[in-house]
């Protein structure tokens, strides 16, 4: 399987040196974001490109591996929640006028999925609403959509900026909301996961904005790696 790792300073985050690996060399691009803490060795290390070995080897899709600045945005709690926030609008800077732009110099397909579970299920949702032009598909696995969860309910404008809820609720123009409209949104999720409530509810604000998703809700508690692995095989083809 064709494999790449790259690392640059990105400008976006101060010149943070920021890691990416890429697996497969041709099709529908896979963004994915790690767990919370993890790294952009997490799906590999979890064997998900062996996953969807038969996609990456055929040319069906490309996965791009990425790293996060979790410690120095959600988990730096020394600081105020809207700087926090701030370090992730650097980090969707970085994904957007960076990442992007490096995933079209290595395969010019313009389908870009976006996809996470846990905390990056939340990193995936924040990329594909702030971007609908870009992200034609959002696969969120056991998120949670609602950052005021780890702000401890502080809100200000910069964190309504990278709250889905947040986002979906928001005045936008006619145009952003056809784009939303036009995209894959598929939330999955355990019955017994304690974020059940949070999906449906996210779920529920989509339609009334008139973005269609499909809301999938799984037996057991399904916030965990073999799930994840039936989830992202079932649905990074699109909705069943």
């Amino acid at each position: 399987m064709h494999t790449e790792h790259h690392r640059w300073h990105s400008p976006a985050l101060d010149g943070k040196p920021m890691d990416l690996l890429v697996y497969g060399h041709a099709g529908a691009k896979l963004f994915v974001f790690p767990t919370s803490m993890g790294t952009y060795y997490e799906w590999p290390d979890r064997h998900m490109h062996r996953v969807l070995g038969g996609h990456l080897e055929r040319g069906w899709l490309q996965m791009y591996c990425l790293h996060h600045v979790h410690d120095e945005s959600w988990y730096r709690r020394d600081v105020h929640v809207g700087a926090r926030a701030w370090r992730h609008l650097q980090y969707d800077n970085y994904l957007y006028h960076e990442v992007v732009p490096f995933s079209y110099s290595r395969n010019p397909n313009d389908f870009i999925i976006a996809a996470g579970a846990s905390l990056g299920a939340y990193d995936a949702a924040v990329f594909a609403l702030r971007h609908p032009d870009v992200v034609r598909r959002l696969i969120g696995m056991s998120g949670n959509y609602d950052i005021l969860g780890l702000t401890r309910g502080q809100r200000d404008g910069t964190v309504d900026q990278v709250n889905p809820m947040a986002l979906v609720t928001a005045p936008m123009s006619e145009h952003k909301l056809a784009l939303h409209r036009r995209q894959d949104i598929i939330l999955a999720v355990g019955l017994g996961d304690p974020a059940l409530d949070n999906n449906r509810h996210f779920s529920g604000l989509l339609w009334q904005r008139g973005i269609g998703n499909a809301l999938r809700e799984w037996q057991g508690f399904a916030h965990d790696w073999p799930w994840w692995e039936r989830m992202i095989r079932l649905y990074v083809g699109g909705h069943d």
